[in-house]
């Protein structure tokens, strides 16, 4: 799965939410260079918006990058940057200015050892944790969005059913009946199946790897009865083509996985701050779930068109 990084189960913070307008200002501070001149973007300047190697960012930068736009904010893209450590290290050192990301395993990825694992707790600690890992360069996230991808274990409705399954509680009562399948990966990773068997007792019959990250493989192996468990990311939508069941969470396996602005707080000014902050109000799990449709089903939109309608619906710019 490509925008998800290894976690260790475990304890988790007790961190309250003391969400602002903008998270990361207080921590992360100006720069400390008196020679430096910050760009400010928005009153003349222009701001570069990337996104990672998957059409999900794709879209929401497009998004992004329009109701910038839309707001007279010139704004490009630089789409398809790759992994979370190259588009990262993009914003470190200037090429871009902005990136959606995914709030666990962006605090994940700067503190390898947080514990953090709610929506509230992640955000509060990622200030400080991104202070940590870059130093002089002024990152930030603003707000978050209600908008969340991350990964979840899925069965059919009809397994659902004759096992009594809702959630991974449940799984783990009848795990030893069933053959799990996945990337290869998630047989190590500390959220897969360590992390099934050290929060719920789940260790399955068999695992089968399939590397597609959950796409038309995965589906056909549940859908057939090959495999009885897949895991795939919420905002996938075969889950409600199909009328697939996501099992609950309620140990927190699967950290909250909020979308959120990244951004250089020294290139990226108040009036960018409060567009982006507006997109991220209004952008929902249901809104990426029907734009993974348009652009990854059948229609195969491109990012940008699609995301130039979700701008006109909700009144941010678009067509």
């Amino acid at each position: 799965m490509n925008h998800l990084s290894a976690r260790r189960p475990g304890g988790r913070g007790l961190l309250g939410l003391a969400l602002t307008g903008l998270l990361a200002l207080t921590a992360c501070g100006a720069n400390d260079d008196p020679a430096a001149e910050p760009q400010e973007t928005g009153g003349g300047g222009s701001v570069v918006v990337g996104s990672a190697d998957f059409p999900e960012s794709q879209i929401i930068a497009e998004i992004y990058a329009g109701a910038l736009k839309a707001e007279g904010i010139d704004a490009d893209t630089k789409l398809n940057i790759g992994s979370r450590e190259i588009y990262y290290g993009a914003v470190e050192e200037g090429s871009v200015d902005i990136v959606p990301e995914y709030s666990g395993n962006l605090l994940l990825f700067v503190n390898p050892e947080a514990e953090e694992e709610s929506a509230e707790e992640i955000i509060e600690a990622l200030p400080a944790a991104l202070k940590e890992r870059s130093g002089d360069v002024n990152l930030g996230v603003l707000e978050p969005a209600e908008a969340e991808n991350k990964d979840s274990m899925v069965v059919t409705p009809e397994t659902a059913e004759k096992y009594g399954l809702e959630s991974l509680v449940d799984l783990g009562k009848v795990c030893d009946q069933f053959t799990i399948a996945s990337g290869s990966t998630f047989q190590e990773r500390a959220y897969g199946l360590p992390g099934l068997k050290e929060r719920y007792g789940c260790v399955p019959k068999a695992f089968q790897g399939i590397n597609d990250g959950g796409g038309a493989v995965t589906l056909e192996a549940l859908l057939s009865g090959e495999v009885e468990v897949v895991n795939i990311y919420t905002t996938t939508p075969s889950i409600t083509d199909n009328n697939l069941v996501v099992l609950e969470d309620p140990e927190n396996l699967f950290i909250a996985q909020q979308v959120v602005p990244l951004v250089n707080l020294d290139t990226v000014n108040e009036e960018a701050r409060d567009v982006l902050n507006e997109v991220s109000s209004q952008l929902t799990t249901e809104d990426l779930l029907n734009l993974n449709r348009e652009v990854s089903g059948e229609e195969k939109r491109n990012p940008a068109d699609a995301a130039e309608d979700w701008l006109a619906e909700k009144g941010l710019g678009g067509a």
